[in-house]
């Protein structure tokens, strides 16, 4: 699982939903340090030891993208951490050497639910219990960047430190409880080894950026961030052309027709209309090749009060 394979496959995918596969499958994880043990889905795959047979897989995709497109309209959902799960489920479900046991196993005591265990695969390596999430986190423009607690959600509920600590204490426990060992023993009589895999990525204040958190990937993917008033100044007036991005268009880099890209006018109107409570992404486009543009950095315009 490589970033060089990703950063040469992304031009040739065109298909919006392949390329977000591409992303989830070959992006590089946030962090390269973590609490608990981090593995990726497809370590024992030989997608990962010939990726040559990954690349053709997606394109083959990419060209003929029904299966994929009807996959995911049997469970759609607007929530991004959901979706992030489907495409890897998608991708286990047809991975050589890969056997997805169940996937979003919802563990009960009564008629309380402890939560769901993501993933349960058989590769050549064993059992696996694997917990997924995908995050976009902010570092803020004062303090001690390095530590986990300095990094925030857009909507800044959301922490870098909290996420580890429930993925670490809660969701990766939750496979060795008598809860869920009752129904994973009709599985596999086997041990299960649990893991993480964060996606995603640790966004820098504009223009004066930070350190990353402790722990970070360093080819860990990232963008800037800066508030609406700063916006507003500084950007209107540039020649740069930036692109809105909706909530389902935040995992692979952007890729668009020429008729697709806004005029720097609207742009700058969907800016000023922002309701002040909430973050938008936005990125900055230039034309590539076959006549469209792709992008080149990300930056997210949050509100004045942000992170309130």
């Amino acid at each position: 699982m490589t970033l060089p394979l990703l950063a040469e496959l992304l031009p040739r995918l065109l298909h919006p939903k392949v390329r977000d596969l591409a992303w989830v499958l070959l992006s590089p994880p946030m962090l390269s340090e973590t609490p608990s043990p981090q593995r990726h889905p497809l370590a024992a795959s030989k997608w990962g030891s010939r990726p040559g047979i990954l690349a053709d897989w997606l394109l083959s995709h990419d060209s003929q993208p029904t299966v994929l497109e009807t996959w995911l309209t049997q469970h759609s959902t607007r929530r991004l951490g959901l979706y992030y799960e489907r495409l890897w489920q998608f991708a286990l479900g047809q991975a050589p050497d890969v056997d997805l046991l169940v996937a979003n196993l919802p563990i009960r005591n009564g008629g309380h639910t402890l939560g769901e265990l993501d993933l349960i695969l058989l590769d050549a390596e064993g059992v696996h219990h694997v917990e997924l999430a995908v995050k976009f986190y902010l570092g803020l423009e004062t303090g001690d960047r390095r530590r986990h607690d300095h990094w925030l959600g857009p909507g800044s509920h959301d922490r870098l430190d909290i996420k580890l600590k429930r993925l670490c204490e809660h969701q990766l426990q939750l496979s060795s409880t008598d809860h869920a060992k009752a129904l994973l023993n009709e599985l596999t009589c086997r041990q299960i080894d649990s893991a993480l895999w964060l996606g995603g990525y640790l966004c820098q204040p504009w223009p004066s950026g930070c350190e990353s958190p402790v722990g970070a990937n360093p080819h860990h993917l990232g963008g800037g961030w800066l508030r609406q008033h700063a916006w507003a100044r500084i950007f209107p007036r540039n020649e740069t052309r930036w692109q809105p991005l909706p909530r389902d268009a935040w995992l692979a880099p952007a890729q668009l027709e020429s008729s697709q890209v806004w005029q720097p006018d609207d742009v700058a109107r969907w800016v000023n209309e922002a309701d002040g409570k909430h973050a938008r992404l936005l990125a900055r486009v230039e034309p590539g090749i076959r006549g469209h543009w792709v992008e080149r950095e990300r930056m997210f315009v949050v509100p004045d009060s942000w992170p309130g």
